[in-house]
């Protein structure tokens, strides 16, 4: 395909689109598929079609709209872009699809079920890797091409050199968006360097962490945005070969991903000579078996390898050798997705969004304890308070927020005297936690930190790939004492044993992981050591979580 025919793609659909009046878009999110949101886009497709309206009115599916509580969301579009209505409908089943296709059939909305895009929800946040859910459908490239999909890429090959694209992610300020936030320039400057007969670029959508769905929906409602970052990055540091690492457990992401790879091809966006330039790029799915510890990088290159997922130790580092010995480049799926909008748009754009040290926006999975639970992209440096009760829609039932849990099992727990607490890397680490990929679970007043902490450890230590010995033992052994104290047989020394513990694991362990994985009890323990001095010394759980036994016998650790 030549950059002409790309246009010419563009072109046509959109002028599809303006010779239609109106068109009706399903979330395709699995949180909208698991409360029938595809018979909701067949009954609103059948509607439609038996109205005669099938020439007027557009029906498809698109990308998750974020606000997964409120499911099936069915948006409707009137007009063209200088005169743009909207109409959004929330919690539609099939009867309401059925009566939403009649109305807009006849040109009239349902006034009873629509609900408005002026709220906080929406307003407050800045989409820049969500910037097309609602817009496309993540099943028709077509579709993908007409918002912009593989312009960046064609920008690329046919305006820049490779360094002046590795350049540009350096000047945007771009931090990974998988982990611990290094920057990505560096990490693709290094690997444009590195010797090697082969180059690999590696997307790495693991996403294991308990909660945290933001990968996932990214893969699942624009996998094109994936793909062309991929291929941005391997023109970018001399790489023709990608694989994107997904787990088994999403399989819609799978099917999309399949579709789009297979759609790509077809149109000679990925494979040989892409838009008849000399770049070649091909990219394979990898599916994952499941295992958390194949989130850490060197774990993932074991596994693609055929071998099983556990870490080595560092260096050497993916950068110089990783995949087959090859240096390797590994970004996980938010970091890629960025990756299109920053050669599109300009890496000075991007810079401008976010915080001097935290550039552009950070997609999160907002859970638990706050009233509109779902997909959120906020600017990095937005308070907690912020993203909690303006965008989350603040504490179900008037109670009051406790605290809230960033980076995943191996994050930590921020209470409420820190809800003014900017959120970037820097400002999360300062408090004891960490970005991560972009958990981020709320808790109210009834919430036992105590257990908090202990059912996050349980889920480091059935995770632990049980290589090194510090991670295998320590992460048992904090389990250990953690469910003693929230059975009301815990002891002062207990903390302190686990303090050492802590310190033990965070100096010792092989990889990132299990160094991080005590973070929740670090975290509890700095915050809200009262609550574990309420269950080892007053032998009760102030929230009333745990089944306290004051007569238990206390085992040394």
């Amino acid at each position: 395909m030549s950059r002409e025919e790309l246009q010419h793609i563009a072109e046509r659909r959109r002028a599809a689109r303006a010779a239609r009046r109106c068109r009706i878009t399903v979330c395709g999110g699995l949180g909208c598929e698991s409360v029938a949101g595809a018979a909701v886009l067949e009954r609103l497709r059948a509607t439609v079609r038996d109205a005669g309206k099938a020439e007027e009115i557009e029906v498809h599916l698109t990308g998750c709209r974020g606000l997964c509580e409120a499911g099936p969301i069915v948006e409707v579009e009137l007009g063209d872009a200088a005169r743009r209505e909207r109409r959004l409908y929330l919690r539609v089943d099939e009867a309401a699809a059925e009566r939403i296709a009649r109305a807009h059939a006849e040109d009239r909305p349902v006034e009873d079920l629509r609900s408005h895009h002026d709220d906080p929800f929406f307003t407050r946040q800045t989409p820049v890797v969500l910037a097309h859910a609602g817009e496309i459908d993540p099943e028709d490239i077509e579709t993908c091409i007409a918002a912009g999909a593989y312009s960046a890429l064609e920008k690329a090959l046919t305006q820049m050199a490779p360094r002046e694209v590795v350049e540009e992610i350096v000047r945007s300020g771009l931090r990974g968006r998988g982990g611990a936030g290094y920057p990505t320039g560096l990490k693709w400057s290094t690997v444009a360097k590195a010797e090697g007969s082969r180059k690999f670029v590696v997307c790495n959508g693991d996403e294991g962490d308990p909660g945290a769905f933001m990968d996932r929906s990214v893969l699942e409602g624009d996998p094109h945005e994936v793909l062309e970052g991929m291929a941005i990055a391997g023109y970018a540091v001399g790489a023709d070969h990608g694989y994107l690492f997904v787990r088994a457990e999403h399989p819609l992401a799978i099917a999309r991903l399949r579709t789009a790879i297979a759609q790509a091809e077809r149109l000679h966006l990925l494979g040989n000579r892409i838009l008849d330039t000399p770049f070649d790029f091909r990219v394979d799915l990898r599916i994952a078996g499941g295992a958390y510890v194949c989130g850490e990088e060197t774990a993932l290159i074991a596994s693609i390898e055929g071998k099983r997922g556990s870490p080595r130790p560092r260096p050497p580092y993916p950068a110089a050798s990783g995949l087959w010995g090859m240096p390797t480049l590994i970004n996980n799926v938010e970091t890629l997705a960025n990756v299109p909008a920053i050669v599109a748009q300009g890496s000075a754009w991007f810079a401008s969004i976010g915080t001097e040290h935290s550039k552009g926006t950070k997609v999160f999975a907002l859970a638990g304890d706050v009233v509109n639970t779902g997909l959120v992209e906020v600017p990095m440096g937005m308070t907690l308070r912020e993203i909690i009760y303006d965008v989350g829609g603040g504490i179900p039932g008037g109670r009051r927020f406790k605290a809230a849990q960033t980076g995943g099992p191996s994050g930590g727990c921020i209470p409420a005297r820190h809800l003014d607490l900017p959120v970037d890397y820097e400002s999360l680490q300062a408090v004891g936690t960490m970005m991560g990929s972009g958990g981020l679970i709320v808790m109210d007043e009834s919430a036992c930190m105590v257990d908090v902490a202990r059912f996050f450890m349980d889920f480091c230590r059935e995770q632990s790939c049980g290589k090194c010995v510090p991670c295998r033992a320590g992460t048992v052994q904090l389990h250990a004492i953690l469910e003693r104290i929230t059975r009301g047989a815990g002891t002062r020394d207990d903390l302190q044993r686990m303090e050492e513990l802590i310190e033990l694991l965070r100096a010792t362990s092989l990889c990132g992981l299990g160094q991080a994985a005590p973070n929740p009890v670090a975290s509890t323990l700095r915050w809200f050591r009262d609550e574990y001095l309420a269950h080892v010394v007053d032998r009760r759980c102030p929230a009333g979580v745990c089944e306290m036994q004051p007569s238990a016998v206390e085992v040394p650790a």
